[in-house]
């Protein structure tokens, strides 16, 4: 049973300034959930319930928005809004850890930071600016096939080839008996990870998104790998030190994924998901009708 996520929230968020100057980027709000919550609310899908994240300095909102608030509670009850009240408390059967990262070093360091939580479990990594559709079920499919194969499962998915350089990208080789016949070309066996290639050095257009189940033998990848550009400790270079051991899985993800880390993806994010809440569905359509009747 897989019971664990590490949700790495330790950014300084530099592409959303200056609203992040002071608020972390992980409370931005897509329609009236914050970033991080889509993250929780899937692992939770998945029966997921122990949380460890990684804050940083300004960080401290992350904490308050999955703590009790009773003052808040007393004000819904005296107002009537006791659907309110159920919607904040939403998550009370979860567990949440703080662990801080004194330094900005990079993803696999913040990884590394919740060893001493996670101890010999899998555990999942979600990065909260990849907003995966609440419809679609990547990471409960990613879990079954560690179920199956009891190895590390990495999210991907096919980017265009002038977009590789933003990426790590994997060279791989098709699992050909993964799965139902009908879905070819689902399931790779990872060779190597390239870091942001060129486009014409990338060995596909397989990009890694942010999801991950991996296992504890990755921390003692984490801990031999050294520092690369800007000090930062990556993770793509530890699951290439891993894969002289083990094998690695990638998953072909086709479902619905949001960039919110980039400005336009997260306006993308923001009216896709808008769109698909019943109260907002109708006047959402015909206002942006009306706004594009002139175009």
């Amino acid at each position: 049973m897989l019971r664990k996520a590490i949700l790495p929230a330790a950014g300084l968020g530099t592409r959303f300034l200056p609203v992040t100057k002071a608020s972390p980027k992980e409370m931005l709000p897509i329609v009236d959930k914050p970033l991080i919550q889509y993250s929780v609310e899937e692992c939770e899908r998945c029966g997921i319930r122990e949380f460890i994240i990684i804050t940083g300095k300004n960080k401290r909102a992350i904490e308050d928005h999955f703590d009790q608030f009773s003052e808040l509670d007393e004000v819904l009850k005296q107002k009537g809004l006791s659907n309110l009240i159920e919607e904040i408390h939403r998550h009370d059967q979860s567990d949440f850890a703080y662990i801080r990262q004194s330094r900005p070093l990079g993803l696999g360091h913040a990884i590394l930071c919740a060893k001493a939580f996670v101890k010999d479990e899998p555990f999942a990594v979600l990065l909260g600016d990849d907003i995966i559709d609440p419809e679609d079920t990547l990471l409960m499919e990613m879990i079954e096939i560690y179920k199956k194969y009891r190895s590390p499962v990495i999210a991907l998915q096919e980017v265009p080839d002038d977009e590789v350089s933003k990426y790590g990208i994997i060279d791989g080789e098709t699992v050909t008996d993964f799965g139902p016949h009908n879905i070819p070309k689902q399931l790779y066996k990872i060779n190597a990870l390239v870091e942001k290639p060129k486009k014409e050095d990338a060995p596909s257009n397989l990009a890694v998104i942010g999801r991950y189940i991996l296992t504890s033998d990755i921390f003692e990848a984490l801990e031999a790998i050294k520092p690369g550009k800007g000090g930062e400790y990556q993770l793509t270079d530890a699951l290439n030190l891993l894969l002289s051991s083990r094998v690695v899985y990638g998953y072909l993800f086709k479902g619905n994924r949001y960039d919110a880390g980039d400005k336009f993806g997260f306006l993308k994010a923001t009216i896709e998901l808008s769109l698909k809440r019943p109260e907002f569905s109708e006047n959402l359509k015909n206002y942006l009708k009306s706004l594009t009747a002139g175009l």
